[in-house]
């Protein structure tokens, strides 16, 4: 069961991922506006947060910037929009959102959203407790190297991007750098990418190509 904050003004939006994600056990908070998902995020330590972008008092993109800058932003947070453009997909995944979810939203992508999203909390928390040095011991020089090779061959989640720019050539760049980092992540598997993206297979091999994404690259050997 894991601790999910869902924030959205629509009243009908929130009482439908309240209802789906109590029935798949977990425990979801309800905010209407940035006003009470400070205080909720304040009070409590969730395993993800689902962030509606345009809302009435502050929008989405700006409480994420928020919450980066005061080091809140230790959980995923999957953002949700029905008219978000590129731009605001740039600006929110270089602050460190994990994803999007597009309404109306399905349960089906709602469900495989939060596994995503739980699967990179756990991975996150294991990884910090595997890292975390004993008392008075120093890193060992192979754990560094090994640390430092991994980090050289994986794509920054979080990268900038020049939007001074005309808009396809914006959109180009954000998305060749997101196809790569996730061939990164899968070790090249298009199967794994495909279901991460949601895209079929046929569509995604076209994709890459049209973007100039070197497939071989990222293969494992």
């Amino acid at each position: 069961m894991a601790n999910i904050l869902v924030v959205d003004d629509e009243l009908g939006i929130r009482d439908l991922l309240s209802e789906i994600l109590n029935d798949e056990g977990h425990s979801v908070d309800l905010a209407e506006n940035a006003t009470q998902a400070r205080v909720a995020r304040a009070s409590n330590n969730y395993d993800l947060v689902l962030l509606d972008i345009w809302m009435p008092d502050t929008d989405g993109v700006t409480l994420l910037k928020e919450w980066a800058t005061a080091g809140q932003l230790s959980m995923p947070v999957i953002m949700m929009s029905g008219h978000a453009t590129i731009e605001t997909a740039v600006e929110a995944t270089r602050i460190g959102a994990l994803s999007f979810l597009e309404k109306p939203i399905t349960m089906q992508k709602l469900l495989k959203a939060v596994e995503q999203g739980l699967a990179r909390s756990t991975d996150s928390q294991a990884a910090e407790s595997s890292s975390a040095p004993s008392p008075g011991a120093a890193p060992s020089a192979s754990a560094s190297v090994t640390a430092q090779a991994a980090e050289d061959n994986m794509p920054s989640s979080h990268q900038g991007f020049d939007l001074d720019r005309p808009l396809r050539e914006a959109r180009d760049g954000f998305e060749k750098a997101y196809f790569e980092f996730h061939l990164a992540r899968e070790g090249g598997s298009m199967t794994r990418v495909a279901e991460k993206t949601g895209l079929e297979r046929t569509h995604l091999y076209r994709k890459l190509r049209q973007l100039g994404v070197d497939l071989g690259r990222n293969r494992r050997g």
